[in-house]
């Protein structure tokens, strides 16, 4: 189902079992529709899968089609009321989506929080995964961050906004202007979106890094070819946790970017695009 609308977040609709999903379905002419590439986004403060993903996509639709679903309670996804928000909500979410699309395997690229959620698709449904870029991710036990406390903690203010993606998810704060600062903010007071928000991630948060980790074994079982991709900067979700899964998953490699924090799709978005290029195209191995 299409929707008219002048934001470029608002994209299609599709019932996703009792949540209906926002999101974006973009290729190029010359695109390879056989295995389309999942886009799982991150769990800050106003974010959408398209605030999150706008330069990979730009850089990927003419290779691949490139599917980028609103999770539950982010962005312009409707969910019902009373929902509890979590892991297995937003897998079968996922799942719902690929059915619903009628897709039977994807690439899937998770960035921090999405991040899990891509692990949680390869462990649990290990058919509908090709390949598996984790970016920044969670799914492995680590202290929590000052950093990740911040974002989950958020209160809106447009001041907090600009200091979290300041000072907290860019290691290049020239990167961030006003105008970007505004729009993420605005998109933070949202109604639905600041209320489901305020739900997932309450004091004290460790509870939620842990709930969003895998056990060691589920992981080390994934047959997946990896690429695993960190900022060395990164204050939200530690570099260590890259090496852990390099450690973990067998058919794993690890691209380390210097002077780059939590957004490496967005501080080096053309490097980026181009390791995820040759990596789904088979030639890094």
């Amino acid at each position: 189902m299409s929707t008219t609308s002048a934001n470029p977040e608002v994209g299609l609709q599709i019932a996703t079992g009792d949540i209906v999903t926002n999101y974006h379905d973009i290729a190029g002419p010359e695109a390879d529709p056989r295995v389309p590439v999942l886009l799982l986004h991150g769990s800050g403060p106003g974010v959408s899968a398209m605030a999150n993903w706008r330069l990979t996509i730009r850089d990927l639709r003419s290779r691949h089609r490139l599917l980028a679903p609103d999770l539950a309670g982010f962005g312009f996804s409707e969910v019902p009321e009373g929902i509890e928000f979590g892991r297995e909500v937003w897998l079968r979410q996922v799942v719902d989506f690929l059915d619903a699309l009628g897709v039977a395997k994807v690439h899937v690229i998770g960035n921090s929080f999405g991040g899990s959620m891509a692990l949680a698709l390869a462990i649990s449904h290990p058919e509908r995964v090709e390949r598996m870029v984790l970016m920044g991710a969670v799914g492995v036990p680590f202290e929590i961050t000052e950093g990740l406390d911040e974002v989950w903690g958020f209160t809106p203010s447009e001041e907090a906004m600009g200091r979290l993606m300041r000072e907290t998810f860019a290691h290049d704060a020239s990167l961030i202007t006003d105008e970007l600062v505004r729009m993420r903010h605005e998109a933070s007071l949202r109604p639905a979106s600041r209320a489901a928000y305020e739900s997932m991630f309450p004091a004290p948060r460790q509870r939620w890094v842990d709930a969003m980790a895998h056990p060691e074994e589920d992981i080390r079982a994934i047959p997946h070819p990896t690429l695993l991709v960190h900022g060395r900067d990164d204050r939200v979700i530690p570099p260590q946790t890259t090496l852990t899964m390099l450690e973990w998953i067998e058919d794993s490699r690890a691209h380390l970017f210097g002077r780059c924090g939590h957004w490496t799709q967005i501080e080096h978005a053309e490097a980026f695009a181009e390791l995820v290029r040759d990596f789904f195209g088979g030639r890094g191995d």
